[in-house]
């Protein structure tokens, strides 16, 4: 019988590309189109994004606040319900790679760029200009806190998590290609082949990209800053723009080694580097406060979670939930494809249960631990009178690193390796979110032509600076809310997709086993058994 619908990944791709063509080339013309209208329209851009952003959040915020919730009970119920010993890719698989060069790289796409960004900036601006409390009281520095973690822990990994482990699974133990299509197949069958597959892969390509992009434009501007106030190199557009540029080179560079050498190697590095920074800051800083607020942080965070997350501002009728934590969940939600395919791709051979824990658990304790050693010692700084920080955060985010480093012996020295860490973190965030495109436009293949990962490197440098350059900041928000609003739909499908998954393969398992079951006991039960045993009573 043939087949009611046109499988599009039968389709010859044009100029002889390893690309699945509906794909590759209508994400490729939208994502062109975005730059091309930006850049003519640049001077009324910036009024427009922001006029689109405040509509986006201010309609769909409760809707994002719901979604995000939602991803975190479902993926907590997975790891300790009876799927929880589900193997990916089989009872006999194996890892394929080390615990640690495993944390690793998921942490440096994970995270990466946007932790050093915001773990000082966040937490003070909270400080100053809380959602509750007064202002400039203790009250308000803890409450600055448990909101800095509420968008940097358990919600956000809980998001990569779901989207991770479906692939996962749809892939290494359904043997589907590495398309987030993959993941919808319970739901739509053999029709994920068709259109419908294609537009539920170009909005992961687009929010991929878009989300990709608002990341590395904060990276940049965190990089230009930190030349600016150790070298004293201008830090304005043309350096930005100029960054972008040559950071994308090295990281098109990595993208061609591979995932095995150039991303595997330059993911351990940074969390070397991170892990010293870190704990230059503990012991340079003042180590028994920040291990005091580390353990007060941690607890309060745990304690308020389910008060923060659900906290809608209904009644305050304020801004303030939009612009931050509606912000945040779009951010991860729009990284979700990126992240979630790439955490995918190195998780084969894990139970259920080791990769939700694992992706959620860890994470969020370092995540904690930086937060305090940055956010809280920042806070206290602001609060013993240091303005020079407070000042920075108000006037300009991407300096508010560097400032908070004066406070710190061998400043210069540690400026520098900082920088060295945004860069590396920029340089992974690249090369890996071009791997995962490339993948989910060449209909899952995991190793396609070098050349096409050369295009998506190279275009999300593209998207970044232009979209610095047609509104900044705002735009890379609005960039992020507008992509990651459709794909929070997708994502609310693929909890039901993934449990229908799962459920239908635990139920052939158990009808499986009960054949066998059956089998043993008629082949115990066999004539030849009877007759042996008649005889052995003869004797």
């Amino acid at each position: 019988m043939s087949e009611l619908y046109s499988r599009t990944d039968k389709k010859t791709s044009l100029f002889g590309l390893q690309v699945h063509g509906p794909v590759f080339f209508t994400s490729a013309s939208l994502i062109l189109l975005s730059i091309v209208l930006t850049l003519l329209y640049r001077d009324s851009a910036s009024e427009l994004f922001s006029v689109i952003q405040t509509q986006v959040s201010t309609k769909t915020g409760w809707f994002f606040i719901l979604s995000v919730n939602v991803f975190l009970v479902f993926v907590v119920y997975l790891a300790f319900s009876k799927f929880g010993r589900v193997r990916l890719g089989g009872d006999e698989a194996k890892p394929e790679f080390s615990t640690l060069a495993w944390f690793s790289m998921l942490f440096s796409a994970g995270m990466g760029i946007g932790l050093l960004f915001w773990s000082i900036a966040e937490p003070v601006t909270h400080y100053l200009v809380p959602p509750l409390a007064a202002a400039s009281d203790v009250q308000a520095a803890q409450q600055a806190m448990n909101v800095t973690m509420l968008h940097w822990g358990f919600h956000a990994w809980a998001i990569y998590a779901l989207v991770g482990l479906s692939l996962a699974y749809f892939t290494y133990s359904r043997g589907l290609p590495l398309t987030i299509r993959s993941v919808f197949y319970p739901f739509f069958g053999n029709r994920i082949y068709s259109w419908v597959g294609d537009v539920i892969d170009i909005f992961a390509v687009l929010a991929t990209v878009f989300g990709l992009a608002t990341s590395l434009g904060f990276g940049v501007q965190q990089v230009a800053s930190g030349l600016s106030f150790v070298l004293g190199i201008d830090n304005g557009l043309v350096t930005q723009v100029s960054l972008i540029a040559g950071i994308t080179l090295v990281a098109t560079v990595s993208v061609v080694s591979g995932i095995q050498k150039g991303v595997k190697f330059l993911s351990e590095m940074n969390m070397r580097i991170a892990v010293g920074l870190l704990l230059i800051i503990i012991i340079l800083g003042p180590t028994v406060f920040i291990l005091n607020s580390f353990i007060q942080n941690t607890g309060s965070y745990v304690s308020h979670l389910l008060t923060w997350s659900t906290w809608g501002e209904s009644y305050a009728q304020g801004q303030w939930q939009n612009s931050w934590t509606v912000f945040y969940w779009g951010w991860w939600i729009a990284w979700s494809p990126f992240v979630g395919t790439f955490i995918a791709r190195i998780s084969k051979g894990r139970t259920i249960r080791q990769f939700i824990l694992g992706v959620l658990i860890v994470p969020t304790i370092v995540t904690c631990l930086w937060i305090s050693a940055f956010g809280s010692v920042s806070i206290l700084e602001v609060m013993n009178g240091n303005t020079a920080i407070a000042d920075a955060v108000q006037n300009d985010v991407s300096t508010a690193l560097f400032v908070f480093l004066e406070t710190i012996p061998f400043t210069e020295a540690i400026s520098v390796l900082a920088i060295v860490l945004v860069t590396s973190f920029f340089i992974t965030s690249s090369d890996s979110g071009s791997l995962v495109v490339d993948s989910l436009t060449s209909g899952g293949k995991i190793s396609a032509p070098v050349g096409q990962r050369v295009f998506w490197a190279t275009t999300e440098g593209a998207v970044a600076a232009v979209l610095l350059i047609g509104g900044g900041l705002q735009a890379l928000q609005t960039a992020t809310i507008l992509t990651g609003l459709p794909f929070a739909f997708l994502l609310l499908t693929m909890c039901y997709s993934l449990y229908k998954g799962l459920s239908q393969d635990l139920k052939k398992k158990k009808e499986a086993e009960k054949a066998n079951t059956a089998t043993q006991a008629i082949s115990n039960s066999s004539p030849n058994k009877i007759t042996s045993k008649t005889n052995d009573k003869v004797k």
